[in-house]
């Protein structure tokens, strides 16, 4: 379900970009979604380890 609703922003806001003209924005934006998405995810691995 995450994945469908980070595919629905991502179509909403490349259909804002698109009319506006902010495609480097755009794939800026982007770049920055997929490196916080990792760093969050080695967060939870760190987490989880600490638990045990």
């Amino acid at each position: 379900m995450k994945l469908f609703l980070f595919g629905i922003y991502a179509a909403v806001l490349g259909i804002i970009s698109f009319f506006t003209h902010e495609i480097v924005t755009y794939v800026m934006l982007g770049f920055i979604l997929i490196a916080l998405n990792n760093v969050l995810s080695v967060l939870k691995d760190i987490s989880k380890k600490l638990d045990k």
